[in-house]
């Protein structure tokens, strides 16, 4: 963080605690979008995110779009971090509440969580993601995004993974062709869609959801979007080489169950899991392909192939 910026940071939240001490940031791990540092001021301790040096503040450098999402959120039973203030000066910035708590994905992440913990977990933020979408999109600090068309959702991730070679994505060309010539025909009202909702991005203490954090690729469009996606975490199986067995997971049927609270399961549900396969298969590929150009050197990466493999094939058995 450049010494201009930490001046600006430093003299808000002076101003917000007169008297008590700043410390200096500390740069957090985890993330991929724009700057995030944990500052201290006297007994408190936040999280500052910042525009990177050099960089437009657009997409996932959009930091104050990511704030105006926790203020949107602000009372709506949605557990967020509170915003405590943003500067829309260049490089941009906002300070947020340092939420307790841990971000595990059962079957992906280490240090493991028990079982009964981690079922117990994905059934509370099932509960989260359909408070998540009964939010009013109307609301003024989201302003007035465009919502996400489903076809355009797709067309979107296809681009992605045709991007990938084709050794790299066994069966890929067919899977897209399926999906094309099955896209749903009656979208659900648009709602607020997290864009990567899972356990790996809710903090959680103990058994209770204390914040939904990484707001990067947020907008409105079809509920069965995110819950497609949440619904691929579920199962170790999913991802070979890579997963491993947590007694105690809820199914998917019991996750939109708990979603559902007592209503129907959303209609045509299996080409929205079926997306979701597809989207981290071209995921996958994609930052396989980085790696084996040396664009982004990481040997775990060449674990990636069965599960890529895996994403397709069952994607394909599930729309039939």
């Amino acid at each position: 963080m450049s010494a201009e910026l930490f001046g600006r940071i430093r003299d808000r939240l002076a101003g917000l605690h007169p008297g008590a001490e700043i410390g200096e940031p500390r740069a957090l791990p985890g993330g991929h979008s724009g700057l995030t540092y944990s500052v201290a001021a006297g007994d408190d301790r936040y999280v500052v995110k910042a525009v990177p040096p050099g960089q437009r503040p657009v997409g996932r450098n959009d930091v104050l779009r990511q704030a105006r999402v926790l203020a949107a959120l602000a009372g709506s039973g949605v557990p967020v971090p509170g915003l405590i203030c943003r500067d829309e000066r260049q490089p941009a910035w906002f300070a947020m509440e340092f939420a307790p708590g841990e971000a595990v994905e059962p079957v992906l992440d280490e240090p493991a969580v028990p079982g009964a913990t981690a079922g117990v977990r994905m059934l509370e933020i099932a509960r989260v993601l359909r408070r998540l979408h009964a939010v009013d999109v109307r609301t003024p600090e989201l302003g007035t995004p465009e919502p996400l068309d489903t076809a355009d959702e797709l067309e979107r991730w296809s681009r992605t993974m045709h991007a990938v070679p084709e050794e790299l994505r066994p069966g890929g060309e067919e899977l897209l062709k399926r999906l094309a010539d099955e896209v749903p025909a009656g979208a659900l009202p648009p709602v607020l869609l997290h864009g990567d909702f899972r356990l790996g991005n809710v903090l959680c203490a103990g058994e209770r959801a204390t914040a939904v954090v990484d707001w990067e690729i947020w907008s409105l469009g079809d509920p069965r979007i995110d819950l497609g996606w949440f619904l691929l975490f579920a199962d170790h199986r999913n991802f070979p080489r890579l997963g491993r067995a947590v007694p105690g997971l809820p199914s998917e049927a019991e996750l939109l169950a708990a979603y559902a609270d007592g209503g129907d399961d959303p209609p045509e549900m299996e080409w929205f899991r079926a997306l979701g396969r597809m989207k981290m298969a071209a995921i996958m590929g994609h930052n396989l392909r980085r790696h084996r150009e040396g664009k982004h050197h990481d040997p775990d990466q060449e674990r990636l192939p069965p599960t890529i493999a895996a994403m397709i094939r069952t994607a394909r058995d599930i729309l039939g």
